[in-house]
Parts: structure tokens; sequence; C-alpha cells
């Protein structure tokens, strides 16, 4: 008998949970383990009790144009990871593991370059999570030591803080 992977078959749960996002761009679905027990799941939408970019029927941040990557504070949606992380408590999660796949919300094509953004990577440090795992296939997955976030302390479109700092 093959089984899979215990990281596949926390990647598939993970898939699951994005079946819940309502985003039009990209839906991406977390949860949370420790010592082999989910301890929570999100998927990325609308703050409870607000409309979500599916029910509205647009995006604002395509609406404006915003590019990928660029000015999050105009998006609707509470990211999976940070929507995880507020349904967790901080000594549950501490060195456990998230687990995060996404797929293009028109196309439903796995998102290959899938990964957390920089204010979702500082609240899985503060969590005190140990490891992400990212979905790049159906069967092939990055793990990134949250230690890793730690020592690099960038900003994504400058580089290292130093060099942005040097560059003054």
């Amino acid at each position: 008998m093959n089984r899979i992977s215990k990281e596949n078959y926390y990647l598939d749960i993970a898939e699951t949970v994005l079946e819940r996002a309502t985003c039009l761009r990209r839906v991406y679905g977390a949860i949370i383990v420790k010592n082999d027990e989910i301890i929570s799941t999100g998927y990325n939408g609308a703050p409870r009790g607000r409309k979500n970019c599916v029910d509205m029927g647009y995006c604002t941040r395509e609406a404006a144009k915003v590019p990928r990557g660029e000015r999050y504070e105009l998006c609707r949606s509470v990211h999976a990871e940070a929507n995880a992380i507020i349904s967790a408590s901080r000594r549950d999660m501490v060195s456990g593991t998230l687990y995060l796949v996404g797929r293009d919300a028109r196309t439903g094509e796995l998102l290959g370059d899938a990964t957390s953004c920089s204010m979702c990577r500082r609240q899985v440090i503060n969590a005190g999570l140990e490891r992400v795992v990212i979905r790049r296939t159906k069967t092939e997955f990055d793990v990134v030591p949250v230690e890793d976030w730690v020592v690099e302390d960038d900003f994504p479109d400058f580089g290292p803080i130093e060099e942005l700092c040097s560059q003054q």
C-alpha cells in the first residue's frame, strides 16, 4: 500500500479549506498542525459581517489595477494564514507547522509560486510557528524554516534593510 506523505496529507486538507475562500484573484487555504493534530484552519475572505469580493462581483485591487503583491491594505480579505492564526491560541501554535496551498481563482490552477506576504510572515513569526510547508505541485512542496524569515528581515520591494539604508 502506498501512503501519501504527512506533508501531502496536510496539504490536501489545506487545499480543501481553500474551497471556502472568496477572493476573485487567488484563493488560499492554510492549516496549523502541531504534534500531528490540526490546531486551526483558515482561508482568505472578508472579515465577518462584511461583503466578500465574490458577493460584490469585483475585486477592489483589480478595479484599481494594483499589481500582484502590492497595496494589500486595499484588499477586502483577511489572508488564510492570518485567519488560521487568529483562530488558534499561541501556546497551541508554538513550534507548529503552517501548511499553505493557493490556486488561481479564475482557472483553478495550482499556484506554483504561492508564498506568504510580508504581513502574514510577521504574524507567522509572532505566532511561534516553526515551519511553513507550501504546495508547489500535487506532490511537491517547499519547507520554509520560519527562522529564515526572521533572518531575512527585509522589505520585499527593496531587498534587505541594510541595503535600503545604505542608499540614503
